[in-house]
């Protein structure tokens, strides 16, 4: 049904995903609308499609569906003032609809979204990206931060984290990232090779860990920089 999501506008995509009740919620759909994605795709005439669209080196950004599922399961966390960790944050796009969500500049509520890219072109891509969107301001505050490395290996700075989302498939669950959720904290990510699955690692107010299994897709993998880069 996701490919119905299509649209000539970010608007009309945005409306049609909330049609089909893949948005559920009005604070998604409203940081989605805020966040045009023409601006974080290589062609442009393909910004509106319901599909996942590659920004070179290997990577891809997700298709607009699966962005929303992976915001409406980490909603509960995303709170304003909350930190978050985007890995494998590619062109920047879900960095910025995150930033939408922690941000409440009346309250003076200002969350923290890292994301981390092992490929450092697409790191300076992504800053690029994110300053062509009006958030210049969020980037040299420290609110927006883009980083290049590791991101198997988390980002330990601004840890521990509200929200973890994870764009590739790791192969096993990467328990240094488990490490870094905040108690409580939540972490969406695809795990599997042949046969993925979305998990999502719960980490209560005691530190215990659930894992629930989600629904299935298809990911690129969540690899180094050398099996990737070309």
């Amino acid at each position: 049904m996701a490919w119905r999501c299509t649209g000539a506008t970010n608007a009309e995509l945005i409306n049609n995903l909330a049609k089909h009740h893949i948005i559920h919620s009005e604070r998604i759909q409203a940081a989605m609308t805020k966040v045009d994605r023409a601006h974080y795709i290589r062609n442009k005439w393909e910004a509106y499609e319901d599909a996942p669209q590659p920004i070179g080196y290997g990577a891809t950004i997700s298709a607009p569906h699966m962005h929303a599922h992976a915001l409406q399961n980490l909603q509960p966390y995303l709170r304003p003032g909350a930190r978050v960790l985007d890995v494998g944050s590619g062109s920047g796009y879900l960095c910025a609809v995150i930033h939408q969500l922690v941000t409440d500049e009346e309250h003076n509520k200002l969350g923290t979204v890292v994301g981390i890219e092992h490929i450092p072109e697409l790191t300076e891509w992504s800053i690029e990206n994110l300053r062509r969107d009006g958030l210049g301001k969020a980037i040299d505050s420290g609110h927006l931060q883009m980083v290049a490395g590791d991101g198997r290996k988390g980002y330990p700075p601004v840890a521990p984290y509200d929200a973890i989302h994870v764009g590739a498939a790791s192969p096993t669950m990467p328990y240094t990232l488990v490490a870094q959720l905040a108690s409580p904290g939540r972490m969406f990510i695809p795990v599997g090779t042949e046969m993925q699955q979305i998990i999502q690692v719960d980490k209560d107010e005691n530190g215990e860990v659930t894992e629930k299994e989600l629904f299935d897709v298809m990911y690129v993998p969540l690899t180094d920089k050398d099996k990737q880069y070309y």
